[in-house]
């Protein structure tokens, strides 16, 4: 850390700050494919912007620093970022996940990996005791989600990484849904942090980014090595753009966490509505555990309506949020898991891990409230059948 003792300094200040050359307060955009060196084996720092570029060295110092860990690397996406990680492993060895997992990471691991013969094996993480049992010799990391896409599960990861750790496990927590400004995983005891940075960490749709930081040096020299060698880098621009977005993560998920909480309260006590899933309600699964791990419930809920409603109406019927994939905009966002983020997943999986067809999932963005209540409300009622 800087001269700063707060988190919301960090998101400012953290990283490789500004330009000691020319006195900028942003760091610059170093567009550049390559560098003059002074002369054989002698450079300035840098060589080629697929190995090491200023601008993407300042976010990942930057996204290191705000997740407490020993390196950070920046990814053209949040699967670029998943795939760096899994070819961390070998032919032989498996993975763990919950069936309530984002889609993307489940088809990488069943469609690309398995063919190589690193496979995945699901089990429940939310039951310490019972997850032990999918823990074989062959089984040489975790990888959760918490709170879980798309039914916001939550995961004591401090637990989960007491049995890892005993077991010589990596324990891998994908932080997308709240960020390091509501939960660090690896003062929890994960070994690695995964984020899309295209979600709230970029906040406004307009970029697609992936980051990992690890606890070790160790981890992060193999990781760099991976990073260079398969090249899904982030590029200059975009990593100018996530350094510039990251600075006002602090007020965006202040106001983000407003307004879903109210939409939470919302569609609890809606005759209409039949279940909601949002870890930020008393009577929610994890409730308890993500009130000690994390700093609130986030900004992303699920919920289903009752058997006299058509989902599909209610997503029609939306006139304010919008019907899309991907969430953590400033925008709101309503999606269908089913068929859209969680259809690589298959259905008896999906079902059997609770993901049903008439399952809805709401990023709550930054609109006036009273709007998303109603256009909630309207749509909700013009479901009903």
């Amino acid at each position: 850390m800087g001269s700063y003792t707060h988190f919301e300094s960090a998101l400012i200040h953290g990283g490789i700050y500004g330009d000691r050359q020319t006195g900028a307060v942003n760091t610059p955009i170093f567009q550049t494919a390559t560098y003059e060196q002074d002369g054989l084996g002698r450079n300035r720092g840098w060589e080629y912007s697929r190995t090491g570029n200023p601008t993407r060295a300042a976010l990942e110092a930057l996204i290191a620093e705000l997740e407490g860990g020993a390196r950070g690397f920046a990814f053209a996406s949040g699967m670029a970022a998943i795939t760096a990680v899994l070819h961390l492993f070998q032919s032989g060895d498996k993975i763990v996940i919950p069936g309530n997992v984002y889609g993307g990471t489940f088809r990488v691991l069943d469609r690309v990996f398995r063919q190589f013969g690193l496979s995945a094996v699901i089990a429940d993480t939310t039951d310490p005791a019972a997850f032990q049992d999918a823990l074989t010799d062959d089984v040489k990391a975790v990888l959760i989600e918490s709170p879980a896409n798309p039914l916001l599960t939550v995961t004591d990861i401090r637990a989960l990484s007491e049995i890892t750790r005993q077991k010589g496990l990596l324990l891998i927590v994908d932080n997308t849904f709240l960020t390091p400004y509501l939960q660090r995983p690896l003062e929890l005891g994960a070994d690695s942090v995964v984020h899309s940075a295209t979600k709230y960490l970029g906040g406004h749709s307009d970029l697609i980014a992936g980051l990992v930081v690890v606890n070790t040096q160790e981890t992060a020299e193999r990781l760099q090595f991976i990073q260079n060698a398969t090249g899904g880098i982030l590029q200059p621009f975009d990593s100018f753009l996530l350094i510039r977005s990251i600075k006002t993560l602090g007020v965006r998920m202040d106001a983000h966490v407003r307004n879903a909480e109210q939409v939470a309260r919302l569609l609890a006590g809606h005759a209409a509505v039949g279940k909601v899933y949002y870890p930020g309600l008393p009577d929610a699964q994890g409730y308890e555990v993500n009130r000690r791990q994390a700093k609130n419930g986030g900004a992303m809920i699920s919920f289903e309506l009752t058997g006299d409603c058509d989902c599909r109406r209610f997503f029609t019927g939306l006139k304010l949020i919008a019907l899309a994939e991907s969430l953590g905009g400033v925008e709101s966002l309503a999606c269908h898991p089913a068929s859209m983020t969680h259809a690589a997943i298959p259905k008896k999986i999906r079902e059997r891990a609770g993901i049903t067809d008439g399952l809805i999932r709401i990023s709550v963005g930054l609109e006036h409230i009273d709007d998303l209540k109603a256009d909630l409300i309207q749509a909700i009622e013009g479901a009903r059948m």
